[in-house]
């Protein structure tokens, strides 16, 4: 009997919406009910990872195609490699739960470099895998930015409100465009955490089981 196969869940939304706790949230829900989870997040620990986060702090200007690129080759990387990547975590019948994945990128970079071939690099990557669902957490810009200012000792290049409304705007432009294409959910993440959870195990119940 052939194992059946993991799925691959991505998290979304501006920084400072609640990603990591709402998925640490349904990552506890389901290993209760005994799904194998694992929890990973964009740019990832490698060492491209490690020059995006780099440019991401400011520590090194980068411009927006520049960043495009190293997001792919990390992107891919986090696909395909053999110790941890998705890819090898999906055949063997784990969940993954991603926080941010192309749609960042195409929201982030999408909104000085050319979005269209922002979005050609990623869709048309045959090493890159499409989510079984993207859930955007959806709250206010000026909100997430109180919780970005009550939580952080410093900021990265996109984390102010300007950038951020222009960032909110370029989602909802990408999630148009790839509504038939794809299964994306957007949720109203300004409320009680564990609510918000709850709602989101039921848009999980829907795939959960195929």
């Amino acid at each position: 009997m052939l194992m059946a196969k993991g799925k691959l869940i991505v998290f979304e939304g501006l920084d400072g919406s609640g990603k990591g706790t709402q998925i640490r949230l349904l990552a506890e829900k389901l290993r209760v009910r005994g799904v194998k989870v694992y929890e990973t997040a964009e740019p990832t620990q490698s060492s491209t990872g490690g020059i995006v986060r780099d440019a991401l702090a400011g520590l090194t200007p980068r411009t927006a195609y520049e960043l495009s690129a190293m997001f792919l080759a990390d992107r891919i990387f986090h696909n395909v490699n053999p110790k941890n990547g998705i890819a090898k975590y999906i055949e063997e019948g784990v969940t993954v739960i991603c926080d941010r994945y192309y749609y960042s990128s195409f929201a982030y970079q999408g909104i000085d470099a050319d979005l269209d071939w922002v979005m050609g690099l990623n869709l048309d990557c045959r090493e890159i895998m499409r989510p079984d669902m993207c859930i955007f957490l959806d709250v206010d810009t000026k909100e997430c930015d109180e919780r970005i200012s009550s939580g952080r000792l410093s900021r990265e290049i996109y984390e102010n409100v300007q950038a951020q409304e222009k960032i909110r705007r370029r989602f909802f432009e990408v999630f148009d465009r790839l509504k038939d294409r794809e299964n994306i959910r957007i949720i109203d993440a300004s409320g009680d955490a564990e609510k918000i959870s709850q709602e989101i195990l039921k848009i999980y119940n829907e795939i959960g089981e195929k």
